[in-house]
């Protein structure tokens, strides 16, 4: 439903899915696509976190965005799903961009229940959806129109065409959007005005994300550099998107007015729309996405380039560190004591950092089913899973959170806290769990061979095949696969290769 939960994109046109149509039915391809140009667009990374806010503020997506997404305690991994989803719905191929569409239905079928307040929610409700494509489309004009580069009638009209085509695809048909461009700036309005909200979500995009912004895969060894960089530019980024926002929801929201920052915002479009004179390809959102979230381990080529990258830049903190020591709380301490030092033994972690790493997907300090929903969710992604393999994980996760229940929800809230966690750790490797584990061996094992090959390796893994050739015949049986998942995830040993499965941010 939303982008920052399930990397919503847009379609082209006003046929029956993504790249079919542009205005007045002309038939438009997804490389001639007016968004697709945006993707490699620095000023796009402004505009999207406008628009998340703007959806955010709907309490029908604040609610869902609350309980079931992952942007929080796993922001990076969350960009990065976001933008291959995007990618798949400008597909060349229509076969892709249907499977894509089939995905996204599936996974926003699985979203419903109930705010702080009581009201229901829903992902698959059309009017919200129809919000989300709304906010996209409204913070394109807008990002081109801060950066002195806004469009012309015919550009935003078509442009507006393969947004309605996007919620088309979705819902069936594109009647929850205005058909005409000048109707749809007074129902972006009314929305505005009627129905948004001063939101948690909202508030924890704009005011705490930021702050807390961990550090990608690149950075990870470097958290000096990362914190000082991320306490200039976190309330930077805070302070041009609220002076984006529409007026009257800063007003009906009571979000501060930073002196200055509307013309920082200004400087901020300008400069990235600058980015208009460099030579084409040198900007590739998707290369710079997997470089940040690639692992030094990993059999990548740009793996070296990266491990190189990450000594400088351990480097340059160490200096950094020597010049200006950080003083107070700066969020990461800058020389992390290994958790795997803890009383509970060489190369073991502490109960509280797995439960805050792996367990609680969604960050809220609770387990609960949408944390075991989103680790199903993260592993179907993975394995682009399709129906019933989907459902056999979902499933599969949502027997082992009944177990969990019974096991450890002692106060009987719904929910199990980190004490409650701590006091019955043993309880996690039960039958059910371990049922996981082979429902996870069988969406693996493409060929059903009974065995994970290299191959099968890497889709889960993201990674090399590291395990011993010479006793294992090059590949990964069942026994073994079930054996290291319970051991991760009852035993809570870090540096294997389900750390990053689950734990990455």
């Amino acid at each position: 439903m939303t982008t920052a939960s399930t990397g919503t994109g847009t379609g082209s046109g006003t046929g029956t899915g993504p790249g079919t149509g542009a205005a007045e039915g002309t038939p438009r391809s997804p490389e001639t696509s007016s968004f697709r140009a945006f993707f490699d667009d620095p000023r796009w990374a402004l505009a999207l976190i406008r628009a998340t806010v703007l959806e955010a503020a709907h309490p029908q997506v604040g609610a869902a965005l609350a309980e079931n997404s992952t942007f929080i305690a796993h922001p990076w991994r969350r960009l990065r799903n976001t933008f291959v989803s995007m990618r798949r719905m400008f597909d060349a191929d229509p076969a892709v961009r249907e499977r894509e569409v089939a995905r996204l239905n599936r996974l926003h079928a699985r979203m419903s229940g109930t705010d702080a307040r009581g009201r229901a929610y829903d992902a698959m409700d059309r009017p919200t959806r129809a919000w989300v494509v709304a906010t996209l489309f409204e913070s394109a004009v807008t990002m081109c129109r801060l950066s002195g580069q806004p469009l012309d009638q015919d550009t935003m009209e078509r442009t507006y065409a393969e947004y309605r085509a996007y919620l088309a695809a979705l819902d069936g048909d594109a009647r929850e959007l205005p058909e005409n461009l000048n109707d749809f700036w007074r129902y972006f309005d009314r929305v505005v005005e009627d129905e948004l909200e001063d939101t948690e979500a909202a508030r924890v995009i704009l005011f705490r994300l930021f702050d807390h912004l961990p550090a990608p895969a690149l950075l990870d060894g470097a958290p000096t550099l990362w914190a000082a960089g991320r306490a200039v530019v976190g309330p930077l980024l805070g302070a041009i998107t609220v002076a984006s926002l529409p007026e009257s929801y800063r007003r009906k929201a009571g979000l501060p007015e930073t002196p200055g920052a509307p013309t920082l915002m200004q400087g901020a479009y300008l400069a990235a729309g600058l980015a208009r004179f460099l030579p084409k390809g040198w900007i590739d959102a998707g290369t710079i996405i997997e470089t940040l979230s690639l692992s030094p381990d990993s059999d990548d080529p740009r793996a070296r380039t990266v491990s190189a990258l990450r000594a400088r830049v351990k480097r340059a903190t160490a200096l950094l560190r020597l010049v200006t020591p950080l003083g107070g709380d700066t969020g990461t301490h800058p020389d992390p004591v290994p958790p795997t030092t803890t009383a509970t033994g060489e190369g073991r972690r502490s109960a509280e950092e797995f439960f805050h790493q792996v367990l609680d997907q969604t960050g809220d300090g609770h387990l609960d089913w949408p944390d075991l929903a989103a680790m199903a969710r993260e592993l179907a992604t993975r394995l682009d899973l399709d129906e019933p393999e989907e459902t056999r994980l979902y499933d599969a996760f949502a027997a082992w959170w009944k177990e969990l229940q019974t096991s450890l929800d002692t106060d009987g809230d719904g929910r199990v806290g980190i004490d409650e966690y701590a006091a019955a750790v043993p309880s996690l490797a039960g039958p059910a769990l371990i049922r996981v584990a082979e429902v996870l061996f069988d969406a693996c094992d493409k060929d059903r061979n009974g065995t994970i090959d290299a191959d099968e390796y890497r889709a889960l893994f993201r990674t090399a095949f590291h395990r011993d050739l010479a006793t294992t015949d090059g590949t990964y049986g069942r026994s073994a696969f079930v054996g290291d998942f319970l051991s991760f995830m009852s035993g809570r040993r870090p540096n294997t290769p389900y750390d990053p499965l689950l734990a990455d941010a």
